[in-house]
């Protein structure tokens, strides 16, 4: 009796064990059959918003997905939301613009927090410039600035990284550090034959505005070092003091400025360009509307001689007023070609606090000039001297002289 009853409980655990068996080699097939069908019928991704619909093979993603969870020989280093966050990453980077980007939730909020002002660094402004990593402008009196760095430099390493696959905001990140601390730039300048180091001892970094400066009798001099929150304010009490001195002529040096808000410029752009006009043209791609950026006034100086100086250390919304004021007022520009940074990005967060920053539009001129990589001839064209002399503002202080 006792034999039977154990060949009894054998045969059930045998059966137990086929039908996990049979459960587990079933749940393999379906997943591979599932894989097949999804190779030889591919999900369709529609995207009816850039033209005709495309349908796109994404069962690759998952094929490439399943292979590493798989095969790969450290498990313990597989990180599915690092995977995720790294596809995303690899995605964004295919597009080839240095200026899109994608944040994890802890970059975001790193991000957002240098927005607010201060922050702790080298003090100067960075972009990309055909495919390098170069210097846009350097801030007044920061570590950058005093070490000898100059606008448009070609940054070749930071530290012992090598800058040419990194984008804006992570070489931005390994310039950046605590104050006291210091980080090593190989840097390649036009008229060297070979790279020089640099070692820049960081510190907090404090970003100036406007400085007014009166030159000769009656010219006034504005040097707009960013266009940021505060500079209406500042360009008003300026523009006050130029109507009390009784200057009838303004030179507006923009040499070096990295740019800032577009709202800034277009409120700057206001003292000179008659109200209605176009200030910019966002220009958002094919099948959008381009949209036009209007004067609000108060136009006060729309009948002063003006000049703008610029090099190639202007960019942005920089680009934007010395752009605005040629072509709607004819004024001249003075100096060297400008940087080109004429694109719009726009911060889009995601559900999980990360985000993505988007270039979403680039700006044209009122005649309908592109900005971007092209920048700004300057109408008269005045090489850097090597002399302590300015020789850009001479030039345009003379321009002043001799036409009005």
């Amino acid at each position: 009796m006792k034999t039977g009853l154990i060949k009894f409980f054998i045969k059930i655990v045998w059966i137990f064990i086929l039908l996990c068996v049979a459960g587990f080699v079933g749940y393999k097939i379906g997943i591979y059959k599932g894989q097949e069908a999804a190779f030889k019928n591919p999900p369709a991704v529609i995207n009816e918003g850039i033209g005709t619909p495309t349908k796109i093979d994404f069962s690759i993603f998952w094929e490439a997905w399943h292979k590493l969870e798989n095969s790969y020989i450290d498990t313990s280093k597989i990180d599915y939301q690092k995977m995720v966050y790294g596809a995303i990453e690899g995605m964004v980077k295919s597009l080839g613009d240095p200026y899109t980007i994608f944040f994890t939730p802890s970059q975001t909020e790193s991000f957002n927090e240098e927005l607010e002002g201060r922050y702790q660094g080298v003090g100067m402004v960075v972009g990309i410039k055909d495919n390098q990593l170069t210097v846009i402008s350097p801030f007044k009196n920061t570590p950058a600035e005093k070490a000898g760095i100059k606008a448009g430099d070609k940054i070749l390493k930071i530290n012992d990284l090598f800058t040419a696959d990194l984008t804006i905001d992570e070489a931005v990140k390994n310039i950046k550090g605590e104050k006291g601390t210091s980080v090593k730039l190989l840097i390649q300048r036009e008229e060297w034959s070979e790279p020089k180091e640099f070692v820049v001892q960081r510190d907090v970094i404090t970003i100036p505005t406007l400085e007014m400066e009166n030159k000769e009798r009656d010219i006034a001099v504005l040097k707009i070092y960013q266009f940021n929150k505060i500079l209406p304010s500042e360009f008003q009490k300026a523009a006050r003091e130029i109507i009390n001195n009784g200057q009838k002529k303004l030179i507006i040096d923009l040499r070096d400025n990295p740019g800032g808000y577009l709202e800034i410029a277009q409120n700057i752009a206001g003292w000179f360009v008659p109200k209605g006009q176009v200030i910019v043209i966002q220009d958002e791609g094919e099948h959008k509307k381009k949209k036009e950026y209007f004067s609000e006034g108060p136009s006060i100086f729309s009948h002063y001689p003006t000049v703008v100086l610029i090099n190639e250390g202007s960019a942005s919304a920089a680009e934007i007023l010395a752009g605005a004021l040629r072509d709607q007022l004819g004024v001249k520009l003075v100096g060297k070609k400008s940087f080109g940074k004429g694109s719009v990005q726009e911060q889009i967060t995601l559900s999980n606090r990360s985000s993505l920053k988007v270039t979403v539009a680039r700006w044209l001129t009122p005649k309908g000039i592109s900005l971007d990589k092209n920048g700004l001839t300057p109408d008269i064209e005045v090489s850097n001297s090597t002399s302590s002399q300015d020789v850009i503002l001479e030039k345009a202080i003379e321009f002043l002289n001799e036409n009005y």
